[in-house]
């Protein structure tokens, strides 16, 4: 493959509308991203497209994808975008720590997806579901460094997006930024219910457990700090969270606070479960702890951290 070139392409391979497609094999996809990184450091207004993909599916059913190697996209390593029944499994996708932007597998509008037995380890979330996605199973997935397993973000600009039915189990995060995580913009709508994370392993991981309802890219939200005033105290509302499990999370944080609910003002977050969670601090001898702001549910009160904010 060539390096990318400056034409504005926003896709470099795409599958559209193929129902029944099969990939598979021991070949590499090389996005050779390096030229962008750079390019970007030097130039923060990086005038690229905004959603460059490596490897893209938009409407593909009963779709699988198996044994490939993904290395240094530009943004997106894969994109899956309005498919339903995607099996993915025995991938390796891999680039710098410091890479921006490079999502390992980017879900949005899409049903039913098994992702699975896969290493991922980027610059940005290792996994990313999007709105209007549901029946999203992970597991056996070994993910860092990266940005975690986040849902969302959900309701930019006010935007309207739903998430439901996914659930994370038996997986392995190893010196993220973050790790099991549900991130919302402050004034969207709609809903992220019924997640689940269980016999989730973290090793030397930030923010382990985390749901931010007051997410802000700054740069996104505004240009200046006037502007960004303006914006956070004009926009209301929440994406509604409710139903969302946290069952056999263990390991070591790198952050203190390992365990972060920053609901909304309105209706928080709600029927919450914390359970079974045992972490200690990366850091020797410093003690771990939770914060929370409007999250209501249960969690077990013989476990480390303490949640005291879903204690009885």
């Amino acid at each position: 493959m060539n390096a990318w070139d400056d034409n504005n392409k926003e896709k470099w391979i795409q599958f559209m509308q193929v129902n029944g497609l099969t990939i598979y094999g021991g070949g590499q996809i090389d996005g050779q991203g390096k030229i962008w990184w750079d390019y970007c450091q030097e130039d923060k207004s990086c005038p690229r497209p905004s959603q460059i993909q490596a490897l893209s599916f938009h409407s593909c059913n009963n779709l699988r994808v198996s044994g490939l190697q993904h290395v240094n996209s530009q943004k997106n390593h894969i994109s899956i975008n309005g498919c339903n029944d995607v099996d993915i499994s025995h991938l390796k996708i891999t680039a710098p720590e410091e890479s921006p932007n490079t999502d390992g597998i980017d879900i949005s509008a899409s049903n039913h997806l098994h992702i699975h037995d896969s290493f991922i380890g980027t610059g940005d979330d290792c996994v990313a579901i999007n709105g209007f996605s549901s029946y999203i199973n992970i597991s056996r997935v070994l993910c860092g460094p990266g940005h975690g397993i986040s849902i969302g973000s959900l309701g930019k600009g006010g935007a309207y997006e739903t998430v439901e039915e996914v659930h994370v189990e038996d997986c392995t995060f190893k010196g993220t930024m973050n790790g099991a995580r549900i991130k919302t913009w402050k004034g969207g709508r709609g809903y992220a219910r019924k997640i689940s994370f269980e016999r989730i392993r973290m090793i030397n991981a930030g923010n382990p457990i985390i749901i931010d309802q007051t997410y802000v890219n700054r740069m996104a939200a505004a240009s200046t700090d006037e502007e960004y005033d303006a914006w956070s105290s004009s926009s209301s509302g929440d994406v509604e969270i409710s139903d969302v499990s946290y069952k056999g999370v263990i390991g070591s944080s790198t952050d203190a606070r390992a365990v972060y609910f920053n609901c909304g003002d309105g209706a928080g977050c709600r029927n919450i479960v914390v359970e079974d969670v045992e972490m200690t601090s990366a850091v020797a001898g410093k003690q771990l702890f939770a914060v929370c702001n409007n999250a209501h549910g249960t969690s077990s009160a013989d476990r480390s951290p303490r949640v005291p904010c879903l204690l009885p």
